[in-house]
């Protein structure tokens, strides 16, 4: 999987800095601890949270990093690990026979193909691995080389696409085996897999005695209970698409998950166009009509799921399905940086939540 450079680290840091950053004045029984790490999903990944001690959050820390690895290890289709089954095991193996996997993975699988028959598969499709590859190498030659950036061969596109039936996916949930019905299947579950996994430890943080938390996964926010100094909710902004640094809105959260899927982190440029990571199944390449997408809701997998799929869909169809929804909402910034949010949003945002 790409690596995330030490500048863009730094930069990353800083901006969960500013964003996260509490008054003083906290309750002196819980005190404010942090800490970043690297290992999972190839992004910086930030916790910070309120503990009676270091011990307690040391703790916390350790159990979030462990669960991530074990996500990032499972959900990853590039890299293989020692006894591990994953979507690398399976890109290679389930299409001679099926293949046993974990609970774990199969069931992320199994919610895949739920959501892809609930949902449009026009705008999120795990089984566009194929396609994605050959976004993914040519961004990677991209960056690697920019003066000789170029775009994947459509023809190329075209024929990997014949081979994203995500019913060629055959699971048995008896004997937790996957296969490939097509042979040229390829799965991708970057849609999906880190908000899933972030959900998972925000579950469990909030089973041991740190339910006092916010942890940032590159995108993906998961809160716990309010910040221990006073506050009804933590502060989570919306990141200016143009200005790293800044922000375009604040919004104020508690026991909630926020995503964002945007254009300007993973994306390489050609002949001066920018050229993100996402991709429409529909036409094969990036879309342009935002410059981000982000979803509010209780589950960390659907608000992942969402914002990758409203971030393709076109804003109207975005809109009636989110407003046919009880408890997601969103906020799009559009390509020309205008802002349009649900009406649930309005009370969270900082910019419309005292006009209300």
């Amino acid at each position: 999987m790409k690596r995330v450079s030490r500048l863009k680290i730094i930069a990353l840091c800083l901006v969960c800095a500013l964003c996260f950053s509490l008054p003083a004045g906290a309750d002196e029984t819980f005190s404010k601890y942090s800490t970043v790490f690297y290992d999972a999903f190839d992004t910086v990944i930030q916790l910070i949270g309120y503990a009676s001690s270091q011990e307690m959050f040391d703790q916390a820390a350790q159990l979030s990093k462990e669960m991530l690895t074990h996500y990032h290890q499972l959900f990853n289709q590039y890299d293989e690990y020692p006894g591990v089954v994953n979507v690398r095991t399976l890109n290679q193996k389930a299409k001679d026979g099926p293949v046993q996997v974990s609970q774990d993975l199969f069931d992320l699988l199994a919610l895949c193909q739920q959501l892809q028959q609930e949902y449009s598969s026009d705008y999120v499709n795990i089984s566009m691995g194929s396609v994605l590859s050959l976004w993914h190498d040519a961004r990677e030659e991209g960056l690697a080389d920019p003066a000789n950036a170029k775009l994947p061969d459509m023809e190329l596109l075209k024929a990997a696409s014949d081979h994203t039936d995500i019913q060629s996916l055959v699971l048995d949930p008896e004997a937790l085996t996957v296969y490939y019905a097509d042979p040229l299947l390829q799965l991708d579950l970057g849609a999906i897999a880190k908000g899933y996994a972030a959900e998972k430890v925000r579950k469990a943080l909030l089973e041991t005695p740190m339910k006092s938390f916010i942890l940032n996964a590159g995108g993906n926010v998961c809160l716990g209970e309010p910040p221990m100094d006073g506050r009804a909710s933590w502060s989570v902004g919306i990141q200016n698409p143009d200005n790293l640094n800044g922000y375009t809105d604040i919004l104020y959260l508690k026991n909630m998950n926020v995503v964002t899927s945007g254009d300007y982190q993973r994306y390489y440029l050609v002949n001066g166009n920018r050229y993100s990571h996402l991709i429409s199944p529909q036409t094969l390449m990036p879309t342009d009509q935002f410059r981000s997408v982000t979803v509010i809701g209780p589950d960390g997998g659907m608000c992942d799921f969402l914002s990758t799929w409203l971030f393709i869909a076109p804003y109207e169809e975005g809109r009636k399905l989110i407003d046919g929804l009880s408890d997601i909402e969103a906020y799009w910034i559009l390509s020309d940086g205008t802002v349009q949010m649900t009406e649930g949003m309005k009370p969270y945002a900082r910019s419309t939540r005292n006009a209300q």
